[in-house]
């Protein structure tokens, strides 16, 4: 069985799910390896959820990290829904 290439909305869940399994804070460097992308792919990424107010840059202890805000939440827990759904008609 061949590996399906992952589309935006499964990035940007990875992304979300990623920044959520570690406290809803987490450092660009460690979001870059948990996610599994490009160093442009993942600005890409976080610049969108940034634009959309899913996550926020924050500086804690001089460091920058990325936090997880609510409409991110929401959006895990509509995706999760969603793919749900349509795991149970096999698609």
């Amino acid at each position: 069985m061949t590996e399906k290439r992952r589309g935006k909305l499964e990035i940007i869940a990875d992304v979300l799910k990623s920044i959520q399994q570690k406290n809803g804070k987490i450092k660009p460097t460690h979001l870059l390896y948990k996610s599994n992308l490009s160093h442009a792919k993942l600005k890409e990424y976080t610049k969108t959820l940034l634009e959309k107010g899913m996550i926020e840059e924050q500086i804690v202890k001089g460091k920058k990290v990325f936090v997880m805000k609510d409409p991110g939440h929401k959006f895990l827990l509509e995706f999760e829904r969603i793919k749900e759904f349509s795991d149970s008609f096999g698609l």
